[in-house]
């Protein structure tokens, strides 16, 4: 259905919870989108009268928009540069913003910034942690997890994490702080490379309404 229909409508891949009721909140600050849109609906498909949006993980967001299914997508730059999306990343939209970091217990601050030769590290991001260590030198063993990573210092299966961190708040309540950053991380808006160019009359104009109401959000 999607496929056939997709000729008439722009198909956009959002990550269920809240980024996606931040992103519809933009898109109707910028008049792209103007029916409200119930978040809480159990469809995976959403039709709008120009849009349909496809509520998928997080993580497939890239998928989803490199492959063609969407045409647009919003992805965190921790999925973005974890995934390497052969995509176009035209908008900051300045949401979901959180701080990529190491973290450990207290009493391994003092290894981490004594110049290990080697360390071990869980993470659900084992390509932004591998580069992030190979570029300061250190050896780093890496452990994927795919959930409650802060549980691996704490019972010794790692030296350290590597996550993303909103307030910090699951780090102080496990024993755990924040021994190094990574880099910032805000969700961006991606776009397929084919429906840039054969879709241009209907992409562009959403690319110039966001930077105009985000470069108003800023003044």
């Amino acid at each position: 259905m999607i496929r056939k229909l997709k000729e008439d409508k722009i198909t956009v891949a959002l990550p269920k919870g809240r980024l996606f009721n931040q992103t519809i909140s933009i898109f109707k600050d910028a008049e792209i989108l103007s029916e409200d849109l119930n978040s809480e609906t159990r469809k995976l498909i959403i039709e709008s009268k120009d849009f349909y949006f496809l509520l998928v993980r997080a993580k497939d967001v890239p998928t989803y928009v490199e492959n063609g299914i969407a045409d647009l997508g919003v992805a965190g730059d921790d999925v973005i540069l974890e995934s390497c999306p052969d995509v176009y990343i035209p908008v900051d939209l300045n949401i979901g913003v959180c701080s990529i970091v190491v973290a450990g217990l207290p009493e391994s601050k003092e290894k981490y910034f004594s110049n290990p030769t080697s360390i071990k590290v869980s993470t659900k991001y084992p390509k932004i942690t591998q580069s992030f260590f190979a570029e300061k030198g250190i050896k780093a063993q890496i452990i994927e997890l795919y959930g409650s990573v802060e549980l691996a210092p704490l019972v010794g299966l790692s030296d350290f994490i590597v996550d993303i961190v909103e307030t910090g708040r699951t780090l102080k309540e496990n024993g755990l702080i924040v021994i190094d950053h990574i880099r910032k991380s805000s969700a961006k808006l991606i776009i397929n490379r084919v429906s840039y160019k054969t879709n241009k009359d209907k992409v562009y104009p959403i690319i110039e309404k966001l930077h105009k109401i985000l470069k108003k959000g800023d003044q």
